[in-house]
């Protein structure tokens, strides 16, 4: 059963399109059917915290233009829990204004913050982990981030290195963060998995809310005053119009920068539960269902003939026939059709000026 006093915080307010044709600017990866499965990763990340927030507990914050989708596949979701902002300052912010609304309704609030745009594949034990850091995190202080074990050599992410040589004594599941890693080259990286304490940082993070609001006191304060003088106005009818005006005066900046490269009690929980952000077409790929000549297909009738390593994204047709390729990207999306090397993804944005 669900805590009273935890909530879910979803961030869906990115406004990429890495997986053009099927994601644009106006509709992104977060609100498509990313998997062929009839839901978006949006309601898929909803779904996947079953049991651990009440309705009435998530919080969806996003871009003004993207209110009406958010209502639109989450129906049941109080429209007071949709916040709107009203231009793009990271994710900083974003979590500042999400904490003190929450504080304002529920001081003991225990809160979860979750991108929109990840897949789970194991969600039992996704939900074991988070049930288990919610409990670390509820009566302490501490900040709590999840580590994926990570399974290559990945550049695309950055690393939590982990301080292994001691668990928490409440958790023998959680340990300190000795540090956090930009991004690396692939010799840095292949250093970091050849070691058992760095893992991928999902950008999933656990605290209470009095922890968060604390930490943007001390080591945000410019951010922190402009969200904590709002505490009169959350939930009235002025609070859109008095957002609209301040939220613009935030610094643009990660909560990774802004507070966990500066607190002190940071804790990572590492995990393993088939976890990827699905950040391009090839990542896709490997972490979706293949034949026994690696193709994943999605769509409602798709055959291949002397084709491998392919992946092919065709919801829309009634039927796709590929023959003779090899390590492509086959997606169509309405009127538009990509053809495209996976070798060669990056260079999607310099054919047709989209990313």
């Amino acid at each position: 059963m669900e805590k009273l006093n935890n909530h879910l915080v979803i961030m869906a307010g990115g406004v990429g399109s890495r997986f053009w044709p099927m994601s644009t600017e106006e509709k992104p990866k977060q609100f498509i059917d990313v998997l062929g499965v009839g839901k978006s990763l949006l309601q898929l990340t909803v779904e996947r915290f079953c049991g651990i927030a009440k309705p009435q507990n998530v919080w969806v914050v996003t871009n003004k233009a993207y209110i009406g989708i958010v209502r639109e596949q989450l129906p049941d979701l109080p429209e007071g829990n949709i916040l709107c902002e009203p231009c793009r300052r990271n994710t900083a912010p974003c979590i500042a204004y999400v904490s003190w609304k929450i504080k304002s309704k529920d001081p003991k609030a225990n809160i979860v913050v979750s991108p929109s745009d990840h897949i789970v594949t194991n969600t039992e034990e996704f939900r074991r982990i988070i049930k288990s850091c919610l409990n670390f995190t509820a009566d302490s202080d501490a900040i709590v981030t999840l580590g994926m074990k990570p399974t290559r050599p990945e550049t695309g992410y950055g690393y939590i290195q982990a301080d292994l040589s001691s668990s928490s004594l409440r958790n023998k599941e959680i340990f300190r963060v000795y540090s956090f890693r930009e991004k690396p080259d692939l010799e840095t990286a292949k250093q970091y998995i050849s070691k058992n304490n760095y893992y991928w940082n999902a950008g999933i993070f656990i605290w209470n809310v009095s922890t968060i609001v604390n930490a943007f006191r001390i080591f945000q304060p410019n951010i922190s005053k402009i969200f904590e003088a709002m505490l009169p106005i959350y939930g009235t009818e002025k609070e859109q119009q008095l957002i609209d005006e301040r939220f613009p005066e935030c610094e643009s900046i990660s909560v990774d920068y802004a507070i966990m490269e500066k607190a002190e009690e940071i804790f990572v929980c590492p995990a393993d539960f088939g976890w990827s952000d699905l950040g391009t077409w090839g990542s896709l790929l490997a972490n979706t269902k293949k034949d026994l000549y690696g193709n994943s297909c999605i769509g409602n009738d798709i055959q291949t003939y002397e084709t491998s390593n392919c992946i092919i994204h065709a919801t829309q047709e009634k039927k796709v026939i590929v023959q003779g390729l090899d390590g492509y990207i086959v997606a169509e999306n309405d009127d538009t059709l990509l053809i495209c090397r996976l070798a060669e993804e990056q260079r999607i944005k310099q054919f047709t000026g989209k990313s």
